[in-house]
């Protein structure tokens, strides 16, 4: 196996020899048992003009191919959502041309598409009326929905910045989901991924924003196919997953907890749209294919070694987490490049990715062991690092 050598904490570097067996991406032989979602990542242009702060051009053909490769392991694809960079350097207008782009590059495959809708296209800090909110996501929702689209009710900062009540919460629900042509997912963000959500659903008491949240679906059940909740907290999901109404699905967004989330307990489990499978995608989806065949202990063993990775990349700042996506997808070949929509690339240090680099190897997660070395070495060259 090949050897570079990185960086120790004390300042120093020393040799590493990478250990792992790359997991071998193969189609599914059979259907997953658990509806799979991955919120997949954007590829930027790195040779377009423009100021990078303001966002970025994205390289179509390699942002599509990333979706195609999900496709193939059997995932459905969660687009337009945080981890393809919304609110943090995609906007509206390149949101919903990714959605129409992906619909249309999947056509025909069978692979379930949901699509990331919110408000966006709003300056919170020009926001001052629930009726405004209401208007955004109506907007959002009528284009996806013109364009085929299912929908992912994502949280919105300028509900948070304008609500004043749980009772605000529920009146904007209620008249967003009455628009809804088809069952959608809701999405309960937490502020360690976005700290413009912070006291979401009216409260910052967690039990009541959990019972604000399950009036939202009581009050439309048979528009909510399900909901994903990004708490990080494992109890706290459990615990609502008991409390939903028949029918309606619990998709984690524990990026922490998830192995033992999907494989459920005695009175049942989650389904999964996870940000964390678009950089473990091979894993994940050998393990769900062992999920699958009655193999429980087999899926938690897979997936055992992704978690150190997953906690790595989604540590604090978590809203930072797409760069350890990205890099991954880089390491792999995936992309030409390590940059990001809004220079995000750098919003880690290089601690982090080395990090990244040795935990992804230990789980199997580098598909080239050589080709992963030299873009490794690249990036430590960048910081003045001779590996």
């Amino acid at each position: 196996m090949p050897t570079l050598l990185l960086p120790t904490p004390d300042g120093h570097t020393e040799s590493y020899r990478l250990v792992g067996t790359p997991w071998v991406g193969v189609r599914p032989a059979r259907p997953f048992n658990r509806v799979v979602f991955s919120a997949a990542h954007v590829v930027a242009d790195p040779l377009a003009e423009g100021d990078p702060a303001a966002g970025g051009a994205i390289d179509w053909d390699a942002t599509l191919a990333y979706r195609r490769h999900l496709a193939e392991l059997g995932m459905g694809i969660a687009e337009a959502m945080d981890t393809a960079q919304r609110g943090m350097g995609l906007d509206w207008p390149q949101a919903l041309e990714l959605i129409r782009r992906t619909r249309e590059a999947l056509a025909g495959t069978g692979v379930p598409v949901f699509n990331g809708c919110g408000t966006d296209h709003l300056d919170p800090a020009e926001v001052s009326t629930l009726d405004e909110v209401v208007d955004a996501y109506l907007h959002q929702v009528d284009a996806i929905q013109a364009a085929g689209g299912r929908l992912i009710l994502m949280a919105s900062r300028a509900l948070a910045r304008v609500a004043r009540t749980p009772d605000d919460y529920l009146a904007v629900y209620r008249r967003v989901l009455a628009q809804a042509q088809a069952p959608v997912v809701l999405h309960w963000l937490g502020d360690m991924f976005d700290p413009q959500l912070a006291g979401y659903w009216g409260t910052n008491n967690l039990d009541a924003a959990r019972d604000v949240a399950l009036g939202v679906i009581a009050e439309s059940t048979a528009q909510v196919d399900g909901i994903k909740i990004s708490l990080l907290d494992k109890e706290r999901e459990i615990d609502m997953r008991r409390r939903l109404p028949s029918g309606v699905k619990m998709y984690t967004g524990d990026d922490f907890n998830y192995p033992e989330l999907i494989a459920g307990d005695e009175q049942g489990y989650s389904h999964a749209l996870l940000g964390i499978f678009d950089a473990i995608a091979p894993a994940a989806s050998a393990a769900l294919g062992e999920l699958a065949l009655g193999r429980r202990e087999r899926f938690l063993e897979i997936l055992a070694p992704t978690v150190p990775l997953s906690r790595r990349i989604f540590g604090a700042p978590t809203r930072f987490y797409k760069t350890g996506v990205v890099f991954l997808a880089y390491l792999n070949g995936h992309q030409k490049h390590f940059v990001m929509l809004g220079g995000q690339q750098a919003m880690r240090s290089l601690p982090y990715f080395v990090d990244v680099f040795k935990l992804a190897d230990a789980a199997g997660l580098l598909q080239d062991p050589d080709r992963a070395v030299q873009r490794m070495k690249r990036l430590l060259q960048l910081h003045g690092v001779e590996a």
